[in-house]
């Protein structure tokens, strides 16, 4: 088991993973993403730019987005693949209705269904999908080898699937500034934008934790993905992982 499994937003709590996970994420869904602007210094939108690329270059016409949060990904993939059929699932009611609220706010309506769900359990059929994007949602799993797994059966033979994940930086000097800002820095701003204590602590205690690089690709390949890749952005603090079912 993953050390990041272990790991929950609360101290205390009796709840699983799971639930804390959507408690946490409902109660800051209202900064999610300023606090994603901030927090990365913009470079998220570079990321962002990355993961759909990689996703619009397998052409798919039906895309799961997991994770899917306040739909920025959902949109981006709906932006750059109008034609597609996009369905995102997320855990928290909370950051879903952002996602809507968003939706309703467009001129042009996105193909975009969103719909609450457990990554680890979609309730979609058995090669069902062309192609699966999550991004910063694999460590807040409670079973990333059963989220795997799921992603593995919905998704279709030659299917592709790419997940963005928040990482750790390898160099020496690197690391050490951004324990710095990872460890005092985002907690402080956490807590004074986002009204919950424990959320922004919580985010470099499962960054820290996650299997992440080789790590992760080796959980992928032994849920059956074949052909797995990684590259890591800005120092090290994100990665994209590919894999092809």
């Amino acid at each position: 088991m993953p050390d990041v499994e272990k790991i929950t937003p609360y101290i205390n709590d009796e709840r699983n993973k799971n639930e804390q996970v959507r408690s946490m994420f409902d109660a800051i869904a209202p900064a999610y993403d300023f606090m994603n602007r901030a927090m990365s210094f913009g470079f998220d939108r570079l990321w962002l730019r990355r993961l759909i690329n990689e996703a619009r270059a397998a052409n798919p016409h039906q895309i799961v987005d997991l994770a899917t949060g306040t739909g920025d990904v959902a949109f981006a993939l709906a932006k750059k693949m109008p034609d597609a059929l996009i369905t995102g699932i997320d855990l928290s009611d909370g950051m879903l209705e952002k996602a809507r609220a968003k939706a309703k706010a467009l001129t042009v309506k996105p193909n975009i269904n969103f719909i609450q769900g457990d990554c680890l359990d979609t309730g979609l059929g058995n090669d069902s999908t062309d192609a699966i994007t999550i991004a910063y949602g694999v460590r807040n799993f409670a079973d990333i080898a059963a989220g795997y797994r799921e992603m593995y059966r919905i998704l279709r033979p030659g299917g592709k699937l790419c997940v963005l994940e928040l990482s750790t930086p390898t160099s020496a000097v690197t690391k050490a500034l951004y324990k710095l800002y990872t460890h005092y820095l985002v907690p402080i701003a956490g807590r004074l934008l986002s009204h919950d204590p424990r959320a922004y602590s919580y985010l470099p205690e499962s960054i820290a934790a996650a299997p992440q690089r080789m790590d992760m690709t080796e959980i992928m390949q032994q849920a059956g993905f074949s052909n797995t890749a990684f590259r890591s952005f800005t120092f090290g603090v994100c990665t994209l992982y590919t894999a092809y079912k």
